[in-house]
């Protein structure tokens, strides 16, 4: 019936349950969107819950375990050197002798001068494990070039892309080790660096253009506060510094510098299972 054929009573009654009807249909509009609304919002405090427990759950692991590192390295990052010089590789029934070592620290420098022959003929005859530790404590020591950590992260890249050259690649590194108070090697001379130890061409590229840096960068900095962090290794200050040395696990405090010191030290822990002469005053170290 159309509306010219309704009485007024009719007509009003009609516009009445339109108006109703359209409350009704705007009414049911509301509660989808009311119930989107809140199904967005539940959903988006799921996520943002999820967020800060991964965050949560990431800085309450260990340091080392938040970022990786390469397959050559022990679990708290050290690089194992066997007899042929390769990151990845061990000595059978060895003495371990473990160095952590910033390659801006000129006393390890020293420490390398004075004892690296020796742990290298060590290694190379089977008496010797060496297990290197690349830190950067002394990245305040190269006027903001960051090179402890950048060298550091070069040579734990060398163990994964080029594992054979690791033993000549730290051995060059301290030949051409810079001084103090400069800023380092760029990365382009850590890569001729590479290059003069042998290691491939493209991967002292890769060194070249950063790839080393972003690789590992991270965790040259975990292994450094893992190393600082460990009471087993603090100097008689309680503080970490380089080189530190450990003998089959245990920190040595004997007189490096002495010509002969470091063998009879591994002698010792060879022929009684990690005991040593009486030590000598602990060596100075290069400190954070």
């Amino acid at each position: 019936m159309s509306q010219q054929n309704l009485s007024k009573a009719e007509r009003r009654k009609q516009a009445v349950a339109d108006a109703e009807k359209a409350r009704a249909a705007q009414a049911a509009k509301d509660r989808r969107t009311r119930i989107i609304t809140l199904s967005l919002l539940a959903v988006g405090v799921i996520a943002l819950g999820l967020v800060i427990w991964f965050i949560l759950a990431q800085g309450s692991k260990p340091a080392l375990e938040r970022t990786d590192g390469p397959a050559a390295a022990t679990e708290d990052g050290g690089i194992p050197i066997g007899a042929d010089g390769s990151a990845g590789t061990t000595n059978d029934g060895a003495v371990e002798v473990a160095v952590y070592l910033d390659f801006m620290c000129p006393i390890c420098g020293q420490f390398e001068s004075l004892n690296g022959p020796t742990l290298d003929e060590l290694r190379e005859s089977g008496e010797v494990t060496e297990v290197m530790y690349p830190v950067s404590i002394l990245d305040r020591m190269s006027s903001g070039s960051q090179f402890s950590t950048r060298a550091a992260a070069a040579a734990y890249y060398v163990a994964d892309q080029a594992p054979e050259q690791m033993s000549a690649f730290f051995d060059t590194m301290f030949a051409n080790q810079p001084e103090e108070n400069s800023s380092g090697l760029t990365d382009a001379q850590i890569a001729q660096i590479a290059e003069q130890a042998g290691v491939p061409a493209d991967v002292a590229q890769d060194i070249e253009r950063g790839e080393a840096m972003d690789t590992y960068g991270d965790y040259v900095t975990a292994v450094t506060e893992t190393a600082a962090g460990d009471d087993e290794l603090a100097n008689e200050n309680g503080g970490f510094g380089t080189p530190t040395i450990a003998i089959d696990g245990e920190r040595w405090d004997g007189a490096w510098s002495t010509d002969g010191e470091l063998e009879k030290a591994v002698d010792a822990a060879a022929g009684t299972s990690g005991e040593s002469d009486a030590e000598e005053p602990a060596e100075g170290d290069s400190t954070e």
